[in-house]
């Protein structure tokens, strides 16, 4: 009998648009038959907020499937497999914020507050009815709503606005029964779960010289298992996926500062500028300099890059 074969999750990387607090992908473009032609886990960069103006389907939050409908939610970690199937047309629309950047700027001056926090909301993925949480509902819909009118002082209030959902985040997770049917803990086990701890260490120490060995120790496993059981989960070799973080941490570091392309890439993991174009080359098909001087040109770039590369949106 042969062996089972994986699944494969995908990687799908988002970017938030310079000077703004999420992502939002909102409008008709969402109404669609969910997982039509494939049923593909996949996973973000960015922590997403879903949530489903109409229909109804199966929400897979890593192992555990849930039926979803009408006016519920989704609270969805960063690097947490999941996915969306529906029959018929559905509606969902959608936001992604980068959870630690809030944190620091709700707890400026305390890092083991921003740890606590972070771990707090990552613990688990929630699918919640409107009805259980009117408040936590009522605040995405006025986020989703401020990022579509973009009205005047939308970015503050908007960032305003995910403090207190974040908050509203945490307390739930204080909370709540981690048996509740709508929740999947994040240590239900799984193939995805086996290389988390390799997805965790290049996210912290991406900056750093990492070896395809130094992630397979993190996961108790041979380098040659790792690699093999890495490229068939997330579709991509390691030190690629490695590489392909390094160039969003490079995107944001040369939108926050205006160092040197030497020192982004060295801040950013590269061993120098050589490496660096290379690589920033073959995601976004353009040197750091000129994406630089037209940023406004490539923001979707990436983005456009893993869909294509991944089969993801």
């Amino acid at each position: 009998m042969g062996r089972k074969k994986k699944p494969t999750i995908e990687f799908r990387f988002y970017e938030i648009p310079q000077g703004k607090s999420c992502l939002a992908l909102l409008g008709e473009k969402w109404i669609r038959v969910y997982g039509e032609g494939e049923n593909m886990l996949h996973f973000h960069n960015l922590y997403e907020v879903g949530y489903c103006r109409y229909g109804d389907g199966v929400m897979t939050l890593d192992e555990k499937a849930c039926d979803y409908e009408s006016d519920m939610f989704s609270l969805i970690p960063p690097n947490y497999p999941h996915t969306t199937t529906s029959e018929k047309e559905n509606f969902w629309e959608y936001f992604f914020f980068d959870a630690e950047a809030i944190i620091k700027l709700i707890y400026p001056d305390n890092i083991s507050k921003q740890r606590e926090a972070t771990a707090i909301i990552n613990k688990r993925a929630d699918l919640i009815h409107s009805e259980e949480h009117p408040e936590m509902a009522e605040i995405i819909k006025l986020i989703m709503e401020e990022m579509r009118d973009e009205r005047p002082y939308y970015k503050e209030t908007t960032q305003n606005l995910i403090k207190v959902l974040i908050s509203y985040i945490m307390r739930i997770h204080k909370s709540m029964n981690a048996e509740n049917s709508t929740i999947t803990e994040l240590d239900t086990g799984g193939d995805m779960m086996s290389i988390k701890p390799a997805i965790e260490y290049i996210e912290e120490k991406y900056a750093e010289e990492i070896r395809a060995l130094d992630l397979a120790n993190v996961c108790n496993m041979s380098e040659t298992h790792f690699r093999r059981t890495f490229a068939e989960i997330i579709n991509m070799a390691p030190m690629d996926y490695l590489n392909l973080v390094r160039v969003q941490k490079a995107c944001d570091t040369m939108k926050k500062t205006e160092h040197s392309m030497e020192i982004v890439a060295v801040e950013c993991g590269f061993g120098n500028v050589s490496t660096f174009n290379r690589n920033f080359k073959k995601y976004l098909g353009t040197s750091p300099y000129q994406w630089k001087k037209n940023k406004d040109n490539y923001v979707g770039k990436l983005l456009d890059y893993n869909i294509h590369a991944l089969k993801g949106w």
